[in-house]
């Protein structure tokens, strides 16, 4: 079946499509939404089959890293150990475009795991992603929608070409910037910069 495609608002997200989106989440679906970013994929971080759906999209693409998009840094410690210093920071940037690698908890499921056994965390600047985390009740376990290894498609119309049958359904915000968020390893003693995107650098020292 071809992918369901919905317009959404981005400053005022219809409860509707929110409401449908959370209900394909919990049913083990895909989708694909907007953040302050570029468009996420977004699944149940519980659902095993929805996560082997998005390792096989993600396989030819450099970019596989998964990220726990989190409302706020309330919850944070069920999945990730966040040290001082790191939550200082945290605090500070949060909502906005940065990824935090952090060690993993032993609540995270083992197949999203990687050798060093991090998470990637995710505080979205986006109304939509935050209405969607809540609407669900628990994180969204998302990834970039990847464009080879080159980039990631931001043109939702694109990329219901390319996923048709892949995906379930897409929230439809328009084209957006083709810049990703800024990663930051926040697992060892001082933090690392693995990738500048979109967040400031230097908001994170100062």
């Amino acid at each position: 079946m071809a992918v369901e495609i919905q317009h959404v608002y981005l400053d005022h997200p219809q409860k509707r499509l929110i409401k449908r989106a959370a209900e394909i989440l919990s049913q083990g679906g895909i989708v694909v939404y907007p953040t302050d970013t570029i468009y996420g994929l977004g699944i149940d971080l519980f659902n095993k089959k929805a996560i082997e759906r998005v390792l096989r999209i993600k396989k030819e693409s450099k970019h596989k890293m998964l990220s726990f998009i989190l409302p706020d840094l309330k919850n944070i410690a069920e999945w990730a150990l966040v040290p001082d210093y790191a939550y200082k920071i945290m605090r500070r940037v949060v909502p906005g475009p940065y990824t935090f690698i952090l060690k993993a908890t032993k609540k995270v499921p083992k197949l999203l795991l990687s050798n060093q056994k991090t998470v990637g965390i995710r505080i979205p600047d986006s109304i939509v992603a935050q209405a969607l985390v809540q609407e669900l009740g628990r994180p969204i376990l998302s990834t970039s929608v990847p464009q080879g290894s080159d980039g990631f498609y931001t043109d939702p119309l694109e990329i219901a070409r390319c996923y048709q049958h892949e995906i379930d359904l897409i929230l439809d915000a328009g084209v957006m910037v083709n810049k990703p968020s800024t990663i930051v390893d926040f697992s060892g003693p001082e933090p690392e910069i693995l990738r500048e995107g979109s967040g400031d650098i230097e908001a994170l020292y100062y």
